[in-house]
């Protein structure tokens, strides 16, 4: 017997503030492994998740993060880093398109999507994303303090845009 799919449900397995960002490393599409745990270290962690390089509300994001986000971020200790599960060779050509200043990695393990729950199944996305699975994540941003504990948590399961530099900022600081 089916049961049916309570919302719900899903949105309170979502990320949320007072979880922990999860020990991982994401593959930076030009400087290779990056460890998260060893950013912490330095500074508090903004994650912007996205689907793949071609996708055009992300597009539109990470660009405007870069023109307003990533020169505020300047007067903080943050670390910006936009993830997705798209291979790092894929990834390139989005930080390349854009000049983009900040971190764009690639988690082909999924080590972050699955541990804030941010993945929905997309039929054929494993050959868009060049991964062996089909799993896309929420767009979302999440920022985590310097001791990993996540503290602001903004998913957009429903298609609205990406939050506002602004907003970001805010949660930051």
């Amino acid at each position: 017997m089916d049961l049916p799919l309570d919302r719900d449900d899903i949105w309170d397995r979502l990320v949320k503030p007072g979880d922990r960002l999860p020990s991982a490393v994401l593959l930076e599409a030009d400087l290779g492994p990056i460890h998260l745990d060893r950013l912490l270290l330095t500074g508090p962690i903004v994650l912007v998740f996205f689907p793949y390089a071609s996708s055009e509300p992300a597009n539109a994001a990470l660009g405007a993060y870069q023109r307003a986000l990533w020169p505020a971020l300047g007067a903080t200790d943050a670390h910006l880093v936009a993830v997705s599960p798209q291979v790092p060779e894929r990834l390139a050509e989005i930080k390349r398109r854009h000049d983009l200043s900040f971190f764009v990695a690639a988690d082909p393990r999924h080590q972050l999507i699955d541990a804030f729950n941010l993945g929905f199944h997309a039929p054929g996305a494993d050959v868009l994303l060049g991964a062996r699975r089909s799993i896309l994540p929420f767009p979302a941003v999440v920022v985590a303090d310097r001791s990993g504990v996540v503290r602001h948590a903004d998913v957009r399961p429903d298609g609205a845009a990406y939050p506002e530099p602004a907003q970001i900022l805010a949660a930051v600081r």
